[in-house]
């Protein structure tokens, strides 16, 4: 019965996978079939405002074929400021604030389109008009989209079984993104656990391990069960959960499913069976080939276009400040390998005087100018060296120095495993937690570096690159 059990438990799990994958992708379908409706929409209403009359065949077709080379740029401005993740779709200050920078930006690319473009036709008012309406009517569109999947009809009610730090965090992750479509509503307390003060919502239901498990699916309307701990102990619980596969719920276990909906790797929820599991170095082996030959193809490109530039930032660094323009630092690359890094110096000479410390967010130490290197990562250009050579790549873990490193490898486990891959001028993990300034920091970055090393692909690397082009822009750098 338990071996039994524990295939159609890992079995659910891959069906679940591909399920809550697919819903995923329907609803970022849908919003982009929507924006892309709504564009032309749009267009028509403002062509028929600025003429005033019926839009014809003729005057259509004067408009619709240069707009539409323009709409492509305007969704691609949308997918960099991530309107179409899910996460960060739903209605809040923070979105309204990113639709607004995103107009802005599809405003200044649709006159510059216009000015370099030969259309046969010089839309200014036209422009401003489409933006403003598209800007209205975009903003009428996702909220009702929102309100949809948001509503407790399209959610999935979750259970959680094991009361665990991990467990509870996720939990609160996932009801603050009701978007998504799931709701946590219990969670099962084993024996030996017991409740943290302070930390339970409200909302949620503690349920004691000798409950009715099928009663409790049943009463909560339960379709998916998420497990936390390993329940090797626990075979009346096993027994439990085999029983409810007929009441059509779903099985997870916790790092699973923290992996498809945060994009991070819980390392307090795993050990070193998990990584023997799910990293397939062997496999990566024609994907590492193409982006050598992307990093040495890209690097020495934009080295080229950059060094008539590098003399005047070098200089501006001198003047700005005491010291020399370019700073070294010793730095740990792929399996533990050392290197010198090299950057536009953008602190104070003696920053260190004190010994080693972590970057801090608006870091005193960081000069005048530094401050604008490090917002519009100019002062990485110098890396493009270490690229070109092998020692980085443009994506992967933030390369870290090796006095951090063996420190941060006592305490937080399986710490040195970031080093399977090469360091890289951006990554998964800078692109969502951009800073870390502490052991905690450094806990959180590294569960993002471990889904990149999993997950890591062309695709994913692409997704990556124009996430940073997002954050340079919004000066989001630290």
């Amino acid at each position: 019965m338990k071996k039994r059990a524990n295939f159609t438990i890992i079995k659910t799990n891959l069906t679940t996978h591909k399920m809550l994958s697919l819903a995923s992708k329907i609803k970022r379908l849908v919003l982009l079939v929507g924006d892309i409706l709504i564009l032309y929409f749009s267009l028509w209403l403002t062509l028929a405002i600025r003429f005033g009359r019926f839009v014809d065949a003729e005057l259509w077709m004067a408009h619709r074929i240069p707009f539409t080379a323009v709409f492509v740029f305007w969704l691609a401005i949308f997918f960099i400021n991530r309107l179409y993740d899910l996460e960060t779709a739903k209605n809040g200050m923070k979105f309204y604030g990113t639709l607004g920078k995103s107009l802005v930006w599809c405003a200044i690319v649709g006159f510059i389109f216009f000015y370099v473009a030969t259309t046969g036709i010089s839309p200014k008012t036209i422009l401003v008009l489409d933006i403003f309406i598209f800007g209205l009517l975009v903003s009428v569109w996702r909220r009702l989209f929102n309100a949809v999947i948001s509503h407790r009809r399209f959610s999935e009610r979750a259970l959680i079984i094991g009361l665990t730090p991990e467990s509870l965090g996720l939990a609160q992750e996932i009801n603050s993104r009701p978007q998504m479509g799931i709701k946590v509503t219990s969670i099962l307390k084993l024996s030996r656990q017991s409740l943290p003060p302070n930390k339970i919502d409200p909302f949620l239901e503690i349920v004691e391990e000798n409950s009715d498990l099928s009663l409790l699916i049943s009463k909560n309307k339960i379709r998916v069960a998420i497990i936390a701990n390993n329940l090797n102990e626990y075979q009346g619980l096993i027994n439990q959960l085999y029983q409810s596969l007929g009441q059509k719920i779903t099985i997870w276990d916790l790092p699973k499913f923290a992996e498809e909906f945060t994009g991070k790797i819980p390392v307090n929820a795993i050990g070193q069976l998990w990584f023997l599991e799910n990293i397939k170095e062997a496999n990566k082996k024609i994907y590492e080939a193409e982006k050598r030959v992307v990093d040495i193809f890209l690097s020495f490109a934009l080295l080229a276009v950059s060094i008539p530039f590098l003399p005047l930032i070098y200089a501006i660094i001198k003047l700005d400040s005491h010291g020399s323009g370019f700073f070294m630092q010793q730095r740990t690359g792929r399996s533990g390998k050392k290197f010198m890094a090299v950057k536009f110096r953008t602190m104070v000479v003696d920053a260190e005087k004190n010994g080693p410390q972590w970057a801090q967010k608006n870091d005193p130490r960081v000069t005048r100018f530094g401050h604008f290197l490090r917002k519009s990562r100019i002062d990485e250009i110098p890396q493009l060296i270490n690229v070109f050579r092998g020692e980085m790549s443009f994506i992967g873990p933030r390369p870290e120095r090796p006095e951090f490193i063996e420190k941060l490898k006592e305490s937080i486990p399986f710490y040195e495993t970031r080093l399977l891959v090469k360091p890289g001028l951006t990554g998964w993990a800078q692109i969502n937690f951009p800073y870390g300034a502490s052991e905690a920091d450094a806990l959180e970055k590294l569960q993002y570096d471990l889904y990149y090393i999993k997950n890591r692909s062309l695709a994913l690397d692409l997704s990556i690159v124009l996430k940073t082009i997002k954050t340079v822009l919004s000066g989001g750098g630290q």
